[in-house]
């Protein structure tokens, strides 16, 4: 099988290496996927790409009409792919529904710690020799309660450490799974209305798209932290920032952005312009953006890497198995954005 593998970063290339074992002929390469790009992929079988990849319909027909039959993610989400035209042209598709859970959980109370106890603005102080104490006063995470939206496998890794601070932890999700530890069930009022510190752990989904916004903002306590390392849009940007400005978000610590698409994972200091929206978010001292970085552990890229050696093994041997397959079922009969995939409907980044 012949690959061609988009937005390869160098620190990469040494996990996909180890997983392949020189396996298959994979081309890494460091161009993001796009109309102009798919080029690229002319004589392949497979494409392998990422969550920053235009992987739109007019994508996926260009890599159809090139003889792309198979098109592997390296992330949980497949959000960024239009399932319905590539089951429309018979193209299959995976992801890796699972890479240690804990690289994103870890993130997230990263996030939560670098915000309640102001280090930011510490370090930034500390850098200047000003040991001043003044606007550094943080709460204890002991007795707070925790607010989990999406409890899939990263959100009861969350979950645990949250637990191990102290904190009351509770839920929500469409479908909760069944025999969860130490987290109590709610609805997704009460978990609004009640939460100290609110993280998201869900899927992009339509129904999910701008789940935070001025009518569920409102519900949510003075003050209270917000967290997102899942997807940016699942939170409504300019909504968020006039909560801020009111002093109804107290906290927001954000590893993805909804307009964060030809914007993270590069670096665009020296341009011209930047972005506006994300400069008056970043403009207050009570926020914390890092770059889509939650995931960047050692062992999540090796497991990244390794499923998606598995997934191109499985199409090897014409099956299709498993949480990884992302297969769309009924492929002609399913109307483009109704397409059914099969993951679980818990799996979350």
């Amino acid at each position: 099988m012949k690959v061609v593998a988009y937005s390869i970063k160098a620190f990469e290339k040494e996990y996909i290496a180890k997983a392949n074992q020189k396996k298959y002929d994979i081309t890494l390469i460091s161009n993001s996927l796009s109309i102009e790009t798919a080029v690229y992929a002319e004589g392949k079988d497979a494409v392998v790409v990422f969550t920053n990849d235009d992987v739109s319909a007019p994508v996926v027909n260009k890599l159809a009409d090139l003889g792309i039959k198979y098109i592997a993610t390296r992330s949980a989400g497949t959000d960024h792919i239009d399932k319905g035209a590539a089951a429309l042209r018979g193209i299959k598709i995976a992801n890796v529904p699972v890479y240690s859970p804990q690289a994103i959980a870890e993130h997230t109370v990263a996030l939560a710690l670098g915000l309640n106890r102001h280090l930011l603005t510490a370090t930034e102080n500390s850098h200047h020799f000003d040991f001043r104490l003044d606007e550094l006063i943080g709460f204890n995470l002991s007795g707070k309660t925790v607010g989990l939206i999406g409890l899939g496998h990263i959100g009861q890794a969350t979950a645990a450490i949250f637990n191990g601070f102290g904190c009351k932890v509770i839920g929500y999700d469409v479908l909760p799974p069944k025999n969860l530890k130490n987290i109590e069930v709610v609805s997704l009022e009460t978990l609004l209305t009640t939460a100290d510190i609110v993280s998201l752990h869900a899927p992009l989904t339509p129904t999910t798209k701008y789940l935070i916004n001025k009518n569920t903002l409102k519900l949510m306590k003075d003050g209270v932290m917000l967290i997102n390392t899942s997807r940016g849009a699942l939170i409504k940007s300019m909504d968020v920032l006039e909560a801020l400005e009111t002093g109804k978000v107290g906290y927001l610590g954000l590893d993805v952005y909804e307009y964060e698409k030809g914007l993270f994972f590069e670096d665009h200091e020296n341009d011209l312009i930047h972005d506006p929206l994300l400069k008056k978010l970043m403009a207050h001292p009570n926020v914390i953006v890092t770059p889509h970085q939650a995931f960047l552990t050692v062992e999540a890229l090796q497991q990244i890497a390794d499923q998606t050696i598995k997934n191109l093994d499985l199409w090897q041997q014409d099956k299709c198995v498993g949480k990884a397959c992302a297969c769309v079922k009924d492929c002609r009969a399913v109307p483009s954005e109704q397409t059914e995939i099969a993951i679980l409907p818990n799996t979350s980044n």
